[in-house]
């Protein structure tokens, strides 16, 4: 098996591992909705995350043997293959929306991986890798202060923070490719650096993404994440892997091509489910509230004609607040990883739906 092969091999398992590892994890949170952190004494979950490392695993060494440019994007794959996953497992069906999406991002992932060229392995000297890092921090700074600069427009800093979390996490992506192709040799002392700033990149990335989606909601900044993530390593992997596709000129356009249409499916993907999972959906109508009954005057005071009327005042018991008639999805709070997909993770979301009648 060449390598390239190898790499698309272990992308695609990758994808598998961590859209189960979402199942799970979401199937667990709703049917543990009592306790904010039940669902971390079951089992299950713990298997998620075991499936969360593995693809995470995977993503790493697909890395090694393949290119940048290819490894990236077929990483989201994981929003693709949780559709039918969650269909057979846990009976979920998903909207014609998603249904589009899903045949748009494979539609252009196969596109891309048909024009994608062979490329040894390369990697980065240690100048290089300091350019990379400084430039990085320089970008992510001022998309920070950008950000906080339009904290007026909370659309606008919501999507440069956004855009600041896919550059974090595309460029962790790059230092993982750099480390994994070294470590194909050894493990150098060298590469010691390189791993700091992947941890620095990938707690960036996540601290910008939670940032992001406050006062801008979910659906605008996680399409951006989505999208930027990959767009970033490929075009570094481009530019500085020497990675390259097949037919010239007119195999990079076919690849343009391809990039713009599984963008535009992976929006699709991600705006529709987060639609679907914010609504609250009850089983059952709200009971409406009971008419307060009519103010009677008491006994001890008759009723004089002419006399102005007697006003009583009726004190009403607080409204009660009620549960929802049955149990609903709670909202997902996504935690993306560097190797390109987002998890979603919802046992740690505390919110409860409450109608007040």
């Amino acid at each position: 098996m060449s390598a390239l092969a190898l790499s698309v091999l272990l992308s695609l398992l990758s994808a598998v591992a961590y859209a189960g590892g979402a199942i799970v994890q979401e199937h667990v949170a709703v049917s543990s909705p009592g306790e904010q952190y039940a669902p971390l004494r079951r089992p299950a979950w713990w298997a998620a995350v075991a499936l969360n490392g593995l693809g995470g695993l995977l993503h790493v060494v697909a890395l090694a043997y393949g290119p940048l440019s290819l490894v990236q994007p077929l990483g989201a794959l994981t929003i693709v293959f949780a559709l039918p996953m969650a269909a057979l497992c846990v009976g979920r069906r998903a909207a014609a929306t998603a249904w589009r999406g899903a045949i748009m991002a494979s539609v252009g992932l196969a596109g891309l991986l048909s024009v994608v060229g062979t490329s040894g392995a390369h990697s980065l000297d240690a100048a290089q890798r300091v350019a990379v890092a400084l430039v990085t921090g320089g970008v992510l700074v001022s998309l920070m202060v950008a950000g906080r600069a339009a904290h007026r427009h909370p659309a606008v800093r919501s999507l440069l923070l956004a855009t600041a979390s896919g550059i974090a996490f595309g460029m962790s992506s790059v230092f993982t490719k750099t480390v994994a192709v070294d470590w194909t040799d050894g493990v150098p002392a060298a590469d010691l650096p390189s791993l700091a700033v992947i941890g620095v990149l990938a707690t960036a990335g996540v601290l910008l993404s939670q940032a992001s989606y406050q006062g801008g909601g979910l659906t605008a900044p996680l399409a951006t994440l989505t999208v930027v993530n990959p767009v970033v390593a490929a075009a570094v992997g481009i530019t500085m892997f020497g990675e390259t596709f097949r037919y010239g000129a007119t195999g990079t356009v076919l690849a343009l091509g391809c990039g713009v249409v599984a963008a535009g499916g992976l929006i699709l993907l991600t705006t529709e489910r987060i639609e679907r999972t914010a609504e609250v959906v009850l089983d059952g109508p709200v009971p409406e509230p009971e008419p307060l009954p009519e103010p009677k005057l008491p006994p001890d005071i008759p009723e004089r004609a002419g006399t102005a009327p007697v006003h009583v005042l009726v004190s009403a018991a607080p409204a009660q607040e009620s549960q929802p008639a049955g149990p609903s999805e709670p909202p997902l709070a996504f935690g993306p990883f560097y190797g390109g997909p987002y998890v979603p993770m919802p046992v740690f979301d505390g919110h409860r739906a409450r109608v007040r009648s």
